[in-house]
Order: structure tokens, then sequence, then C-alpha cells
């Protein structure tokens, strides 16, 4: 994907989790929307990456999210293989911190950022030897955490490093945004006041759409659900910042992919 061969982009979403995934992935082809699949874990990843590598609207993402390493479902052994993933892999997500207590514990928060200081550090020296790769980060109460921790690996000058969904202050948009993060937006980000204003002061040359479906694992879904949700962001969007960002969304989604 070197040129925008594609209408529409979802920056963030998790094919794996669909039943359907490959269906769901030439459907969406044939509806011209284009995909970056992240994962949640190694497994996942691997999955994902055997059953949708022959899909050209499709790249996936090596996952370590930061729930599964909260609550144990993900453990040494995995936050190894995931270490050992990303450095050799383009494209990486989910990834990140979650400093929420609705979603993790407090006892898990030093884990969590040992997990991803690992991850964040092979992204880095893979990108020195690979060359950039394309980061998707989940941040929840945690956008200082997790700027700190990229601004030490060196991701932000090594690595294309987009936030998924940004929710935290004011201070830390300018920051990223001064760091030259892009931001993915989403209709639940839009359902907010902050996420609106958010996404109203989002460069338009570091905007992107995703959708972060489907809401649940192992479930039938369809293309059209998805392409839906991108157009009514594009929609709202373009009410929020009072022009239409769709083609240079594209073009921002298709640098990136392409790389």
């Amino acid at each position: 994907m070197t040129k925008v061969e594609y209408g529409l982009y979802d920056m963030h979403c998790h094919l794996d989790f669909m039943s359907n995934a490959t269906q769901v992935a030439r459907d969406a082809a044939e509806s011209g929307l284009a995909f970056f699949a992240t994962t949640v874990t190694p497994r996942g990843y691997k999955y994902a990456a055997k059953y949708l590598r022959d899909e050209p609207n499709v790249r996936v993402g090596v996952g370590l999210h930061p729930w599964w390493v909260a609550d144990g479902r993900c453990g040494l052994d995995d936050i190894e293989e995931a270490e050992s993933l990303v450095f050799d892999a383009r494209f990486v997500g989910e990834v990140g911190l979650d400093y929420s207590t609705a979603h993790a514990p407090e006892s898990s928060f030093a884990r969590q950022r040992c997990a991803f200081e690992k991850i964040a550090r092979a992204c880095s020296e893979g990108a020195e030897e690979h060359g950039p790769k394309l980061v998707s980060i989940h941040a929840v109460r945690s956008a200082r955490a997790v700027l700190d921790t990229l601004e030490l690996a060196g991701c932000l000058e090594n690595c294309l490093c987009i936030f998924h969904w940004f929710s935290g202050t004011s201070d830390e948009l300018h920051r990223a945004v001064k760091a030259g993060c892009w931001f993915s937006i989403n209709e639940m980000m839009l359902a907010t006041r902050r996420g609106r204003e958010y996404a109203r002061q989002v460069p338009e040359n570091r905007l992107l759409i995703e959708t972060d479906l489907p809401p649940g694992e192992g479930v039938d879904y369809a293309a059209r659900e998805i392409v839906d949700s991108v157009e009514r962001t594009l929609a709202a969007l373009r009410e929020i910042r009072g022009k239409d960002v769709r083609d240079s969304v594209a073009r921002n989604s298709a640098a990136l992919l392409g790389r």
C-alpha cells in the first residue's frame, strides 16, 4: 500500500476476534476498506498473520495488550515472545499501559510498565536494524508514562507511534503532537466533549480513523458494520472540524501502512 489504493481505512480493529475474519477482510476490500489489524497477544498475532497473510488490504500488528498482562493471561513467556516478534515485525499493536482501576488493579501497574518497556526497547532496536515500525498504542490514564517510556526507549525517534483512542490530558495531547505522534479517532471517542475537542485539535496530517471493533471475541461480524462506523466517524469529523478530511485521512493511512 504505497499509494492510496483504498478509499477507507480502519487503523485499529481486532480482526482476530472475528470468527469469520478472512471473509470480513475480503468483503471489506470490495468496499474499498483497508485495515491495521491489531492483536492483543502473541498467539492472536500468529493466528491472524497466518489466516490474513494473503489479504492485500490487511496489515497485522504484534500485540501485547495491558489488560492481558495485568490479569496474568499473558505471563513472562508471552512477554518474551512478544518482545522477540516485535523486533522483526513492521507492525506492532495493541501495546501500552492502562492505569484505570476499572480494567487493571493498581498492583499490576509495575508489571505492565516492565512489559511495555521491553516492547518499546525491542521496537526501537528493531527499527534501527529493519526500519521504522508502526505502533498502535493503548494509553488509558497513562499517556504521560507511555510517552516517557517511548522517549526513553527511542521509539519517538525510530518508530511511527499512533495513540489509539487518546484520552489523556490536554498537555499530554500537545506533548504527543509535538513528538510527532498520530491519533486514531473512533465513534466512542467522539461521544464525549473532550474527545470531540481533541479530534478538532489533532493536526490534519496526523489524523486517522479507527473502529476498535468488534465489541467482543469469537464473534461473526460483517464488513458493512465496519464501513458504516468509519463513514459515521468521517461525517462527524467533517462537522467538528468544519471541513471534509476524508482524503487527508486516506493519504495519512496509506503512507503509514505502505512503509
